[in-house]
């Protein structure tokens, strides 16, 4: 019921902290974002400098890898109180699905 409802007017110290912690949090989110793009160019400037396949694939692989888990901490904030249950879960799936691969690809070219 719309007479019912109750407005919560925050104090001046759970303002300034709410302020600090999102501060944090963007100083956070715009760091992440720069080691992604620089991650990015690393892979850009090794493909287009014209090396070796047999080595851009696994660094690519690796940076890629990376970035995931960047974006899946700060991004998808995996990162936050309670969320521990999940990314362990998230990340054995992960490796799990890696173990898979690995041995597939394993047993198809030995």
């Amino acid at each position: 019921m719309a007479h019912d409802t109750h407005i919560h007017v925050r104090s001046q110290a759970e303002f300034e902290y709410t302020k600090k912690k999102r501060a944090e949090e963007m100083r956070g989110h715009l760091a992440t974002f720069a080691i992604m793009i620089f991650l990015t160019l690393i892979a850009f400037t090794m493909v287009t400098a014209g090396f070796s396949a047999y080595l851009i694939v696994p660094i690519i692989l690796l940076l890629a890898a990376i970035q995931v888990v960047l974006q899946l901490y700060y991004f998808m904030h995996m990162s936050g109180k309670g969320h521990g249950m999940v990314a362990f879960f998230m990340f054995c799936g992960m490796f799990v699905a890696f173990i898979t691969i690995l041995a597939l690809v394993t047993i198809v070219w030995w």
